[in-house]
This record gives C-alpha cells, structure tokens and sequence, in this order.
C-alpha cells in the first residue's frame, strides 16, 4: 500500500474526510475510491459515497475479499446512518465472517456494532445484547470502544437501567477523548443530555410533573400502582396486566387512574372511552358491560366500585394510584420520536422500526407535514422525513421496546 493511501486512512480515522480527500481525490484506483466513498460519507454525501463504494468493490480483485468486504462494511454504516434500515444484512454478516476469517479483527468487530446499531434502532433488545455480548471492546481502538459503549448505555436506557447507563457512557466519553473525534464526543454529549432531560409525565391526584428516566427506573421498583400509557398496561410489584389490545379497557384504566382517589362520573368515562358527547342509555349500557371487564382484568391488583355519578378505582393493600404518560401525546408520537434523532428516515425504514405497514407509516407522515411537524426531501424511493429534535424531552421511551415489567 503507498503512502498517499495510508495517510488518507489514517486522516480518516481521525474524523479529517477533507484531509484524506486532499490525498486522494484523483485517483480512480479501488483503494483510493473506497477512502473516497468514505470520506464522502463522513461528509454527509451518502448517495456518491455509496456509488464510490461499489465501483471499488468491483475494482478489487478476486484475491481481495478481505478489501471487498470493507467495503461491504463501509456501505452497511452508510446505510445505518441514512436510516436504510432495509438493507440486507446478510451481506454484512457474509463480510464480518470474510474479516474474521482473515485476521483483520477491527473491522470484524465494527461489522458487529453496526448490526448492534440496527438492531437497537428496530428496538430488538435481546438480539442486540446477544450481538454485544460477542465483542470484546479491550481489543478495540479507542474509537471504536466508544461505539461499544454508546451500544451498552442505548440498551441499558430502553431497559432503564440509568446507573448502567451511566457509567457506560463515562466509559464512552473517556474513549471518545482519546479517539480525539469531535462528532464521537458529541454523539456521547448528546447520550448524556438524554438521562437529565424529562422522559416521561406522572400524572398523580390531579397534577402533573414531569420526570427523568431516573424517576422511571425508581417508579419501576415503586409498591404503586402504575397505569402506564407507553405500552398500555397496568402494573404493581410483580403482577402486570397487559391492555395493549384493549383500547377502551386501558381509556377507562387510565381515567379512573388520574381521578383517583376521586371518582369519575359516567359522562366522562362514556367520553374518554367511546368518544360519546352525551351519554345515552346504550353508551350506559356498554359501559356497565366494559366496566366489568376491566375488573375481572384488574381483579388481582383493585377493585372498581359503582359510586352515585359513576365509578371509582381502589387499589389492593392500600397502594397509591399513578399514571405514567408520555412527556408529549398526539396520535403519531412513535414516528415523531423516531425522527427526533435528527437523522433522515425513509417511511420504509420507519415502517421496519415501528413494525408497521409503510402504508400506515405515510398515512401518518401527512398530516404531520401538514401541520410543520416533519419535513421531507427527495422524491420517491429516495425521499427522506426529518424533524428538529423535541425540545427539552429525551425520546427514549417513545422508542419501540418493551419496558421492564417490575
């Protein structure tokens, strides 16, 4: 390898694309047009990186797989970036393996976190440990130790565990110093801010506070009981009742949650569950038939008792009653969080990470331009949704991932 194509290397490994450019920008040789695609990427320049990536795939050699399957990596970060969340991945492990088998373990291990990446962004927890679970970051430069640990602390987070957290990042911020990357210590900042912004909303007797990922995990471990509005359920202690295909069960839960220790009159209990102006003798009727549904559901954690204007929940063993609700409630919150990360997502990606049809993911995407909440770029297949960050709110737990169930 000569020497203008070591220094491009190395400039990029420092995060200085421009620097490698200056090394490299005329050459048409694979290398050179793989360090191209590269610092093209690092540039913001996806669609020419990408192009330039695969002309230097092609331009390697039958005897340079290990060179061809950087390149495959290389594409594979791209795509995560870009939210190309669709991209096949069996590509990328067919690289990891080619990279393990020759030796070149760095670029193995960073095949791996990038798979690790995707996953936490799809919101599959388990699967992402497992990946992590794998690598073994002392091995690792500093910069890449860093990614290792942004993986552990975006897990530990979705799982609440905030003192996990914690100390993954300090470990990541320590990394990122010596790595000397400005965008990987900012990358870390911005985890950080994360754990000291609101994540959530309790809504208790009457009134409402915000609170800190934090005061979630403590809430978690609480004697209360918890309506929780993110992944429609009701719990305390160990004991949790999912509502989650229960609509008008959970409205009904969360009302009579927020009116506690009070009652609430049927009026708003037909209005909350059924969007009924006026409560006539039928919506009376369904709501005596829904009301007993929702006790036999709650039967091991409350009782629901019929009061003179309408109904009142009463918690077993004297437990105080407790909603936690989203820090911001519209009815496309999940695609508003996932584009609070501030990258450009196509709808399909969108679509992967919600598990929902694309469809459903435009239809939601409409009305959200329409009112300035998301903007878009692009035509087609090429077209990408984007959002300002959600100003003073971690979005953390609006991201798709179950919570911890005690």
């Amino acid at each position: 390898m000569d020497s203008l194509i070591t220094a491009a290397g190395l400039a990029l490994a420092a995060g200085d694309p421009l620097g490698a450019l200056d090394r490299v920008a005329l050459r048409e040789d694979a290398p050179a047009l793989a360090l191209r695609g590269i610092a093209m990427a690092q540039l913001g320049d996806f669609d020419r990186a990408k192009a330039l990536l695969r002309r230097a795939a092609r331009g390697f050699g039958p005897k340079e797989a290990v060179a061809r399957a950087r390149c495959v990596v290389a594409e594979a970060e791209i795509a995560l970036v870009s939210r190309d969340l669709g991209w096949p991945t069996k590509a990328l492990d067919a690289a990891r393996a080619a990279l393990e088998k020759h030796g070149d373990r760095l670029n193995a291990a960073h095949a791996g976190h990038l798979k690790v990446r995707r996953l936490l962004l799809l919101g599959r927890l388990d699967e992402a440990e497992h990946g992590l679970a794998g690598l073994d970051p002392a091995l690792l430069p500093p910069a890449s130790r860093a990614a290792h640990e942004l993986a552990i602390a975006g897990i530990a987070m979705r799982r609440l565990r905030t003192k996990a957290a914690r100390a993954a990042l300090e470990r990541a911020r320590q990394a990122a110093r010596l790595a000397g990357i400005a965008g990987l210590l900012a990358e870390v900042d911005s985890a950080f801010l994360a754990l000291e912004a609101p994540a959530a909303r309790l809504i208790a007797q009457g009134e409402t506070r915000p609170l800190l990922l934090e005061e979630v995990e403590s809430l978690q471990a609480s004697p209360s009981l918890v309506v929780d509005a993110f992944r429609h359920g009701v719990r305390a202690g160990e004991t949790t009742v999912s509502l989650a295909t229960r609509p008008v069960l959970f409205a009904l839960a969360r009302s009579l949650a927020e009116a506690w220790p009070g009652d609430v009159s049927r009026e708003e209990l037909v209005a909350r569950a059924f969007g009924g102006k006026h409560a006539d003798e039928s919506h009376r009727a369904r709501l005596r038939v829904e009301i007993g549904r929702l006790r036999g559901e709650l039967r091991a954690l409350a009782e629901i008792s019929a009061t003179k204007r309408g109904f009142m929940l009463s918690p077993h063993q004297g437990r105080a009653t407790v909603v936690l609700a989203r820090p911001i409630e519209e009815r496309h919150a999940a695609v508003l969080a996932l584009l609070a990360d501030g990258e450009a997502w196509s709808s399909s990606a969108l679509a992967l990470a919600l598990d929902s049809s694309q469809r459903s993911v435009q239809r939601a995407l409409e009305p959200l331009a329409e009112s300035g909440k998301v903007q878009s770029f692009g035509h087609g297949r090429a077209r990408r949704w984007m959002t300002p960050p959600v100003a003073g709110f971690t979005t953390t737990l609006l991201l798709p991932a179950p919570l911890p169930n005690g």
